[in-house]
């Protein structure tokens, strides 16, 4: 095995240059043959793709709960452990590097790529869907109750808090160290470089790359499609626009446009400008709740959402003895199962954005930082809603009949309902194009062998891809062939908890091999 400083792996080492693309072979042909044949296979047979998916995620959620609750709180504590560590002080890309974005940037650019499309739909629905025993209830808390929405809001924030950050964080981290500090490849077969050696460059990268490319692209077609079902019944509610296969088609070729025109222009021009767009807009409608809602009881509701949290965070980070298998097994581990399977695409975009920040700057930003912005965003929708179930106020009183419409029917109690319910949906699709494009530069990324410089037409044709798959399956299969897509993503998430744990370990070992080869250099600075 070559020393670490003499790596095999080097940016696009294995392209091939064809009709003046610059690829990665085999990644490249074996990744989107294999994405033909996938939906090929969920057109012609739907409904067998569901039911064998379906089967596939179900016995990986009731079989491995365990494996991915254990490896949840590993990953948080690994990250809190590093931020605390002498090696929070290492630099990505080393001691002279600078960071490319202003602060303000780069967290609107890794927020709006992590989750910030989830929190449009479920910020509201997901508290009420608990408080009102929707599909069970945290730790089996009586519904209807006190201590039912206590639970309910401790539960949210434990969904979208520090558990899937830290996800995030660890593959992130490892990108961006293994690619900035030692020249690799930004590719995610380059964060087990330690453990594998040469192999990476052979089928055990490959093998890494190829799944990170396909859990990427089903994952985000998914979104698209049943994002594009969610923002036509929407404009059907407020608009009385029909809720037609034909406007969620339309929605679908309308975001694919954008996104295209985004990834053209790359992140400067393309993804920078709509993240922040979105943080603004975001930010707009975040202070119209607050000061039209119940203000002071979001105020104080932020408090009491943080003491929810803690309290609810150790219980419900326990697999041990839990007696609540309706929500655990349907929310808590398909949760994430989907952070895990989602975390190759957020957490390469996150490293590309993030040369020259610190160790531990990197970690507090990408994991404390959006944590306290979900507890506010989480105490002013969710405690708004639960506020208008609780009062009987609206049609949340009658519970969670359509999680795409929560949020209107929760601004629909408001002033300037229409106004703010637009503003939602443009919301939506912007934080739906920020996904595309991001996600398409990501798999750019893998495809090209780890150069961030390949041709244009490479991002052209995965964001097209992208809204292909997701407008040809709703056409072809409706929701059934969707549910298929979601379900095969979401069972990639087994594997790649085994891969996440062993890069933990990687990178550690990268880590700590750093920290003392700069402190053998006389007067060093990290």
């Amino acid at each position: 095995m070559n020393n670490d400083d003499d790596p095999v792996l080097s940016p696009g080492q294995d392209n091939k240059q064809i009709l003046g693309l610059d690829f990665h072979n085999p990644v490249f042909p074996l990744s989107a043959l294999a994405i033909l044949l996938f939906i090929i296979y969920a057109l012609v047979y739907p409904d067998a793709a569901n039911a064998q998916l379906g089967l596939a995620k179900n016995w990986s959620i009731e079989h491995f709960d365990w494996l991915f609750m254990v490896a949840g709180n590993v990953f948080v504590v690994f990250c809190l452990i590093l931020i605390c560590l002498p090696l929070g002080r290492i630099r990505l890309g080393g001691k002279d590097a600078k960071p490319e974005y202003s602060r303000t940037s780069w967290f609107a650019m890794l927020f709006a790529a992590g989750m910030g499309i989830g929190l449009m739909f479920w910020s509201v629905a997901e508290p009420v869907a608990y408080y009102t025993d929707w599909y069970g209830t945290p730790l089996n808390a009586p519904a209807g109750t006190p201590e039912g929405a206590s639970a309910a809001m401790g539960a949210t924030m434990f969904h979208w808090g520090l558990h899937p950050w830290a996800i995030y964080a660890v593959v992130a981290l490892s990108l961006a160290f293994f690619a900035y500090n030692k020249g690799l490849p930004l590719t995610l077969r380059s964060a087990f470089y330690p453990i594998l050696g040469e192999r990476t460059r052979g089928w055990a990268g490959h093998v890494i790359d190829i799944l990170a490319v396909l859990a990427t692209i089903f994952g985000l077609a998914t979104s698209l499609g049943f994002g594009a079902t969610q923002a036509a019944g929407g404009l059907a509610y407020l608009f009385d626009v029909p809720n037609t296969i034909g406007t969620q088609l339309a929605i679908i070729v309308v975001v694919t446009v954008i996104a295209l025109i985004s990834v053209w222009r790359g992140i400067d021009g393309g993804v920078k400008l709509f993240s922040n767009i979105n943080m603004v807009i975001a930010a707009a409608l975040l202070l119209f709740v607050v000061v039209a809602g119940p203000t002071l009881m979001i105020l104080t509701g932020i408090g009491t959402t943080a003491v929810d949290y803690a309290s609810y965070l150790l219980p419900l980070s326990n697999w041990i003895g839990r007696e609540d298998d309706t929500w655990y097994h349907g929310w808590t581990i398909f949760y994430w199962a989907w952070w895990i399977s989602w975390s190759p695409f957020v957490g390469m975009f996150i490293a590309r954005v993030s040369k020259g920040r610190t160790v531990r700057e990197f970690l507090i930003a990408v994991l404390l930082v959006p944590t306290l912005v979900t507890l506010v965003w989480m105490s002013t929708f969710g405690g708004t809603a639960l506020s208008q179930a609780t009062n009987g106020v609206g049609e949340l009183a009658n519970g969670i009949s359509d999680v795409s419409l929560a949020m209107f029917h929760m601004l629909e109690q408001l002033p300037l309902t229409s106004i703010t319910s637009t503003l939602a949906i443009v919301l939506v699709l912007v934080f739906f194009i920020t996904s595309s494009d991001s996600g398409s530069l990501v798999i750019d990324n893998i495809t090209a062998g780890g150069k961030t410089d390949a041709p244009r037409s490479q991002r052209v044709f995965w964001a097209t891809l992208e809204g292909v798959i997701a407008g040809v399956l709703l056409y072809g299969g409706g929701s059934t062939a969707l549910t298929a897509l979601q379900a095969g993503a979401v069972a990639t998430g087994l594997p790649f908890t085994i891969v996440l744990l062993l890069m933990c370990f990687s990178l550690y070992k990268g880590l700590h091999k750093e920290w003392k080869q700069i402190n053998t250099v006389p007067n060093a600075v990290v």
